[in-house]
């Protein structure tokens, strides 16, 4: 993606025109301002934007023939539509056309604000290249020369051109993601969309409407017939990361896509026909979840036609110098050095690690330690300095809110922390499942309610986090 994206808006009321162009320049946007939906179908299409969009209601070409038209030239090109009150069904034939999403008149500039960085996360998913074995600058890259990634290499060589299912396992921050993407981008399917959706980061109630769309009334708060991501994917490529935290009755539905080609929506009776790539990816151990009946055993040969595993960093650290530089390079703008360096010794420090995190981990330690380094060669000091601050315990109880909240901006503001609210989940996350298991008095089923997520993910944070979950007798 560029330093700054590049929006399109194609809005004929100035008022509104000039209002969102402000908020969205404010917002880190170059915003390009036109009036008529030809010209906007002409410039969108001679010139590279990074999202699109259009009033429904337009001089010279309506909003419905621009996404309908655009579609057919740039499939990859996020468009989002904004409809006046009551053309909701207009705006349901536009998503069919290839439109990303719509947002009806009034709207919370917030609601568009969120929209936009989706369209932008969508678009980079399919617009922005992943290389293989060496990494060319500016571009995505998934670093590696060892045996065991030569062996992955040809793994997405085989299934590329093919249209069968993959599963891809590996631990948290391996690298799932890119791996399904190369998938994508090296098959027949990669002039046609790609969409990933996280099943761990929808709420369980959420995700059948988001994958299968839902009709007006099946539910509070189904006002308007919505189109799902399948629909939206047809004829190109979904990933479905943390495929091990879908719900036991959604499995079934989506066992049903995969053996008939067929959606449902949410509320609906009509069988719509998909032509949809499925991609999935889990770090979970899915046959100790069948074992305990929590994932469907008929579902994970569906999706594991082809099974792609991705070794811990720790099995590959002859890697580690290779992905090292390409981080340095990659953030050394970021940081404000122009040529940044490390020492022999720093790079020995960071072979010898168990690195739990994974590549996500060492990314970020390397991004670390160019803050602290500034316009030195990273040594060994600065090293071993980021690294023990990163792994410090976290004596969160001992503090006020307050207090731990200015702590913690205290790290942002000095570089040594580049995620807050990551950091904060993950001080704040074991004492959350330690008092949920421990008030439903072991029971896990009570707790995963409780905190609004699977069972599964209860049991392995449990694990992770080496909390007994032994059931108590209920109080009388």
């Amino acid at each position: 993606m560029k330093a700054k994206p590049e929006i399109l808006l194609v809005e004929d009321d100035t008022n509104i025109a000039s209002g969102l162009q402000k908020v969205m320049r404010a917002n880190g946007y170059e915003v390009t301002t036109l009036s008529r939906g030809d010209t906007g179908l002409e410039q969108a299409i001679a010139q590279a934007f990074d999202v699109v969009i259009t009033d429904l209601r337009l001089p010279g070409l309506d909003g419905l023939e621009l996404v309908r038209r655009l579609h057919q030239v740039k499939p990859k090109l996020p468009i989002i539509l904004i409809t006046a009150h009551g053309s909701t069904e207009v705006a349901i034939e536009a998503t069919k056309w290839g439109a990303f999403d719509y947002v009806p008149k009034p709207f919370e500039v917030e609601e568009l604000l969120d929209l936009i960085a989706k369209a932008l996360e969508s678009s980079r998913l399919m617009s922005e290249p992943v290389d293989m074995g060496e990494a060319v600058p500016g571009r995505t890259a998934i670093i590696g020369n060892s045996r065991i990634m030569q062996g992955i290499y040809k793994e997405i060589g085989r299934v590329a051109a093919t249209s069968v299912t993959v599963l891809i396992r590996g631990d948290t921050g391996t690298g799932k993601e890119l791996i399904a993407r190369a998938i994508y981008q090296h098959s027949n399917r990669a002039a046609a969309p790609f969409i990933a959706i996280n099943c761990a980061a929808i709420p369980e109630t959420l995700l059948e409407s988001e994958l299968f769309g839902h009709e007006r009334g099946a539910f509070t708060g189904a006002d308007a017939r919505r189109i799902g991501r399948f629909e939206q994917a047809n004829g190109g490529t979904i990933f479905l990361d943390e495929i091990g935290d879908m719900d036991a009755n959604l499995q079934a539905k989506l066992l049903r896509v995969l053996q008939d080609k067929t959606i449902q929506r949410v509320g609906g009776r009509e069988n719509i026909a998909v032509d949809v790539r499925i991609i999935a990816a889990t770090h979970r151990d899915l046959e100790a979840a069948i074992r305990e009946r929590l994932f469907r055993e008929d579902l994970f040969y569906r999706l594991s036609v082809v099974t792609i595993k991705l070794p811990p960093l720790q099995q590959r650290q002859e890697d580690i110098p290779d992905m090292v530089r390409y981080f340095l390079r990659r953030y050394g703008p970021e940081a404000g050095v122009a040529s940044p360096a490390i020492t022999p010794e720093a790079i020995a420090h960071l072979q010898s690690q168990d690195w739990p995190g994974n590549v996500r981990e060492l990314e970020n330690t390397v991004r670390k330690a160019l803050l602290t380094a500034r316009d030195y060669a990273i040594s060994l000091e600065h090293v071993k300095g980021v690294l023990a601050r990163a792994r410090a315990p976290a004596a969160v109880s001992a503090q006020s809110h307050a207090a731990y909240v200015t702590a913690l901006m205290d790290q942002v503001e000095r570089g040594e922390v580049h995620n807050a609210f990551s950091k904060m989940l993950a001080d704040l996350e074991p004492e959350l499942y330690a008092q949920a298991i421990q008030r439903a008095r072991g029971n896990i089923t009570k707790a995963a309610q409780w905190l609004g997520v699977t069972r599964l993910k209860v049991r392995e944070k449990l694990k992770e986090f080496g909390l007994s979950h032994k059931r108590e007798p209920e109080a009388l």
